[in-house]
């Protein structure tokens, strides 16, 4: 069950006695324990019947008893425990799980980390509980979730401006949505984001940010090139060099994989890449430009960079110097 069907059923009425959380990717666990926390209950309710824990201050014994309570004047309480991977001890929570009150609801956040599968424990959670495992959305998801989450807001987007957004943020769930509600106050009545709200309200330059300087590789345009580096020299925060080496990598590495695609159909390409069409002219033009050789070369050359930028073999050298001298060979 996603975290989507859980608020869905919970607004619909429909609660289970147990639910736990837990994995890589904090942004569904909280966005589930934040509606948990402050809309399943009225407001006149919540003071007698929710229950809040955090994993490293509460023993299991006084949980169980604050689940086995029931609820004063009204049809359910609730008990949250937070951040339960640091509790000691967890696993005897079993016996509650194993036969919960039904008058609860009793909701786990378990982050960065899995109960061991082959345990009874786990075993237990899953078959009595509700029980959901997250993980990391990849780098080539991002768009199309976030797309998904401006048609939840009815909110479009230029594709320069979710590329802009995307580049900028990396894969940060919950400042992405942050960032999406700041833009859409300022908004007013428009629904459509363009890429100068996101300098705007971001604050990422529209000419000078990774997505341009991928661009500009792609063209060997070097002078170009150089100008967007001085001016992530001049404004460290825009894009510091641990952004854009792997935007980059990221970059070459699909370059790479259109020699595979089979095809020079841009749409048959951007499907073979899980890229939009809008962005698969500038990896087809690197290809055009390096050749499978070239981008070859390219990979390493951002590799020994990557080295480079967290000390080794260059020691001392400013991040902009480093992105200067690779850039010159990377079109070399």
């Amino acid at each position: 069950m996603a975290v989507e069907k859980i608020i869905a059923e919970w607004k619909k009425g429909v609660f289970k006695p147990v639910y736990w959380l837990e994995g890589e990717e904090e942004y569904f666990i909280d966005k589930v324990m934040d509606y948990a926390e402050h809309h399943l209950l009225p407001e006149s309710e919540a003071s007698f019947n929710l229950s809040v824990f955090y994993g490293r201050d509460s023993s299991w014994a006084d949980i169980v008893n604050a689940c086995r309570r029931y609820p004063m004047f009204a049809e359910r309480q609730v008990v949250l425990l937070k951040e339960a991977q640091q509790m000691r001890d967890v696993e005897k929570l079993e016996g509650y799980v194993e036969n919960p009150l039904a008058s609860t609801v009793f909701v786990v956040s378990y982050k960065d980390k899995k109960v061991d599968g082959r345990t009874k424990f786990a075993k237990t959670l899953k078959e009595k509980g509700v029980f959901i495992s997250t993980k990391k959305i990849y780098d080539s998801q991002l768009p199309e979730w976030t797309q998904e989450l401006l048609r939840s807001k009815e909110l479009t987007i230029s594709p320069k401006g979710l590329a802009l957004l995307i580049d900028h943020i990396g894969n940060d769930l919950s400042r992405i949505e942050n960032e999406i509600e700041k833009i859409s106050v300022n908004l007013g009545k428009r629904k459509n984001i363009t890429e100068e709200d996101i300098e705007e309200f971001v604050g990422v330059s529209k000419d000078f940010n990774v997505f341009e300087l991928q661009a500009a590789l792609a063209k060997k345009d070097l002078p170009k090139s150089i100008r967007i580096i001085q001016y992530f020299e001049s404004n460290p925060k825009a894009a510091p060099i641990q952004l854009v080496l792997p935007s980059l990598y990221s970059f070459f590495s699909k370059v790479f994989m259109v020699f595979g695609a089979g095809s020079q159909d841009e749409k048959a390409v951007a499907s073979a890449l899980g890229v939009s069409p809008f962005f698969v002219k500038d990896y087809m033009q690197a290809a055009r430009t390096y050749d499978y050789n070239g981008v070859e070369k390219i990979l390493l050359l951002l590799h020994q960079y990557n080295l480079k930028s967290i000390g080794i073999n260059a020691a001392g050298t400013e991040d902009a110097s480093l992105l200067k001298e690779m850039v010159y060979k990377i079109v070399a």
